[in-house]
């Protein structure tokens, strides 16, 4: 029997890629959009089949009548607060009223379980809807895929790329988790449509080391990359309080101080994966850093 699945975020990057890989394994696939949301963006959904509900997500009513006959409800929504927390709390308690028996949050991060609270702010929202989700009346499955393995070769600074240099605070051997979005998209229509998927999933495409980071540069550029090593945890914990003070950016999802506490978990090694579920699911081709680098930088 075809399943019908939720989906709300499904006109941002990785919702869109998630709505894709839904359609392609049979799902009947409904995308819960604000009133607001791009038409170009709604109209590539339509073309796939994917049928749209536009509304108010302060409409509890229309809210739990969208969710009605669904067996799941996947969260790919972005934002802080008012969304992460107060947005998908309105979408679940209205799955739950629905008697939709299944969510997945928007979780597509690295594993915030071991870590600090007050370490890391996006993090710690994530952590504060959990806390709510766990105590609530619905199976719930969080897909954790350690950083988006396209950040890589954009706006994370480990790579600098004009400086043949690996930028790495602290220990140099710690290991670091990626996975593309391709394959998170993928992975998680599969999840979706599994009523026996577990509580926590965890997925890597990549996993490794700064040091492993510069051979493998220097294999692919043909140019010799250096580590860079400015110093320990404890003095990059330092000059993110610096850079927090002087540039707040408090509604900004991602200042430069944000993304210096997701670089920060990850060379400090709490963020590390315990384990990677990848062989749970069929992905057909999980992207490596190597396969990245020669198709956006060195092709």
């Amino acid at each position: 029997m075809q399943k019908t699945i939720i989906l709300a975020g499904a006109t941002g990057n990785l919702g869109g890629q998630i709505a894709n890989e839904l359609v392609l394994n049979g799902a009947k696939v409904k995308a819960i959009v604000r009133k607001e949301a791009n038409d170009n963006k709604l109209s590539l959904l339509k073309s796939k089949g994917i049928e749209i509900i536009s509304l108010d997500f302060n409409d509890s009513e229309a809210l739990k009548a969208a969710c009605k006959g669904a067996d799941c409800v996947v969260s790919a929504l972005a934002g802080l607060q008012d969304v992460i927390f107060e947005t998908q709390k309105k979408l679940v308690d209205a799955a739950i009223l629905a008697g939709v028996p299944r969510f997945i949050p928007s979780d597509f991060c690295t594993d915030f379980t071991p870590l600090i609270p007050g370490k890391n702010r996006n993090l710690d929202i994530r952590r504060s809807f959990h806390d709510y989700i766990n105590n609530q009346n619905i199976k719930t499955t969080s897909i954790f895929n350690g950083a988006f393995m396209e950040l890589i070769t954009g706006p994370m600074p480990l790579i600098l790329f004009s400086k043949n240099k690996i930028l790495c605070w602290g220990n140099p051997s710690i290991k670091m988790d990626f996975t593309h979005t391709q394959n998170i998209a993928a992975y998680t229509a599969k999840v979706a449509l599994d009523a026996s998927s577990p509580r926590y999933l965890r997925i890597a495409g990549e996993n490794i080391s700064a040091n492993e980071t510069v051979q493998i540069l220097t294999k692919v550029s043909k140019k010799q990359f250096k580590l860079l090593n400015p110093g320990g945890i404890g003095l990059f914990n330092l000059l993110i309080k610096i850079t927090k003070f002087f540039a707040a950016q408090p509604n900004e999802l991602y200042p430069p101080w944000q993304g210096m506490q997701y670089m920060r978990d990850m060379m400090e090694g709490k963020a590390a994966l315990k384990q990677h579920d990848n062989s749970k699911y069929t992905v057909a081709n999980w992207i490596d850093f190597e396969a990245l680098l020669l198709k956006e930088k060195f092709n």
